[in-house]
């Protein structure tokens, strides 16, 4: 197992790419710490977490709310005494073209995704400064490389967490701690739940391998990155989108 004994923080994790990843860490040995604004959605997933054996741990928090997250943050301690892995995977849309998109929809998804994402790495990294050890992986998006119709806001987001990455793997990495970035494609997870049937069709024809990605495949590159096995991997930003952009 990769993760044997490793306590990762998983943001995002009550459904979709955060469940994914969690039940794949679980898996992999590590401790788990479910974060979802859902007491249900965690509910759901620290059960897959404790069927795959994996010490499970539910926090319902708000990356949006600093002092939600440090409460985590202490649960965390208190039950292991440490933090090996940080994986900032919440995250929302709030689409439109930017001649219509409002400042509400723009400030929350930057709220979220972005300053989310600060949130949660600020609340971990000092204890993982203390350990001179620790991963941060963002999740950003193929969005956050190359833009998308509609998706001003989201973009935005997205290319902010690969230059916080680029950033923190400088500042961090002589102090133990590795930093990097998955870009997924489009993955079959409930974002896309609003997306008409011949609009996703077109979507597949457009990938080279000719399907949508599924949570499993973001959640095994996490756990990759997060292992021991990717331990000279700093500041890289990770395509896994079946080579839509080629």
């Amino acid at each position: 197992m990769r993760l044997k004994n490793k306590v990762a923080i998983i943001t995002g994790a009550g459904r979709g790419i955060g469940q994914a990843t969690a039940v794949k860490f679980a898996h992999e040995g590590a401790n788990i710490v479910v974060c979802d604004l859902s007491k249900e959605a965690i509910a759901d997933t620290v059960t897959l977490c404790k069927l795959a054996g994996a010490p499970t741990l539910g926090c319902v928090a708000n990356v949006t709310d600093m002092k939600s997250l440090q409460a985590m943050v202490k649960a965390t301690l208190a039950e292991w005494g440490r933090i090996d892995i940080l994986i900032n995977n919440a995250g929302i849309v709030s689409d439109a073209q930017m001649k219509n998109m409002s400042e509400d929809q723009f400030d929350k998804v930057i709220a979220v995704n972005l300053k989310g994402v600060f949130n949660a790495t600020k609340a971990v990294v000092d204890t993982m400064i203390a350990q001179q050890s620790g991963v941060i992986l963002n999740s950003s998006s193929i969005v956050g490389l190359y833009g998308n119709f509609g998706q001003t806001n989201y973009a935005a987001s997205k290319f902010g967490v690969i230059g916080m990455v680029k950033t923190w793997a400088r500042e961090l990495g002589r102090k133990g701690i590795r930093a990097n970035a998955v870009c997924p494609g489009f993955i079959t997870t409930s974002i896309l739940g609003t997306i008409p049937p011949k609009v996703i069709k077109a979507l597949e024809e457009k990938v080279p391998m000719g399907r949508l990605g599924k949570p499993e495949d973001v959640a095994n590159t996490f756990a990759f990155l997060a292992s021991d096995e990717a331990s000279y991997i700093n500041g890289a930003v990770i395509e896994v989108s079946g080579g839509l952009i080629i």
